[in-house]
């Protein structure tokens, strides 16, 4: 079955068989890291929305999900604007790949030191597996989001889930990229004053 320009589609069952397979490999590569399954406080919460404490990146979803999403966003158009040649389902496998490879660096000992000496993140100390597996499942609703919607409406949701969490955390993806690139302590001074909202 073909898609517009000659694109094939990816089929639920292929989608939910590759998405298995990569958040297995995940989990498996994390606890052989020393990730813990789930919250250390044991249990296990749909949201939670304190960036500043302990149990951030533990639960199911938090601020950061949403991240997640616009990495989907993201992957979807590198495939079709930018990777023409590849198919659909080529360009999702390739998602999945570098969200599930980024996953596995960013609960590594390294990148843990690096967002606490140079983001607001003081009390992260890795997410949780469950936590991961969520994120993985975010970018692929963004994947999906951006195969379905036009993209005017993509840039809109971009645009106001950036400046929201922005505003409401003081951090989002682009914060968080500048940040762990190229810090400035001017950034990081604004976005200590989050805790004293929190």
């Amino acid at each position: 079955m073909k898609a517009k320009k000659g694109r094939e589609i990816v089929t639920p069952t292929q989608g939910v068989t590759l998405t298995a397979i990569a958040l297995s490999v995940m989990a498996i590569a994390e606890y052989a890291m020393g990730r813990v399954m789930i919250c250390t406080c044991g249990v296990v919460k749909l949201w939670h929305g304190l960036t500043w404490s302990s149990e951030n990146s533990q639960h199911l979803t938090d601020w950061y999900t949403f991240s997640h999403i616009i990495h989907g966003f993201g992957f979807y158009y590198l495939g079709k604007y930018i990777l023409k040649r590849i198919t659909v389902l080529q360009s999702f496998i390739l998602a999945l790949a570098i969200e599930v490879g980024w996953e596995i660096v960013e609960n590594s000992s390294f990148i843990i030191n690096r967002y606490r000496e140079t983001t607001i993140s003081l009390d992260y100390y890795g997410d949780s597996i469950i936590n991961s597996i969520v994120d993985v499942l975010a970018m692929v609703l963004g994947f999906y989001l951006a195969r379905k919607l036009p993209v005017w409406v993509v840039l809109i949701l971009i645009v106001v889930m950036e400046v929201s969490i922005g505003y409401l955390i003081r951090d989002n993806l682009t914060l968080n990229i500048l940040m762990l690139i190229s810090p400035l302590k001017s950034v990081k001074e604004w976005q200590m004053g989050a805790s004293i909202m929190q």
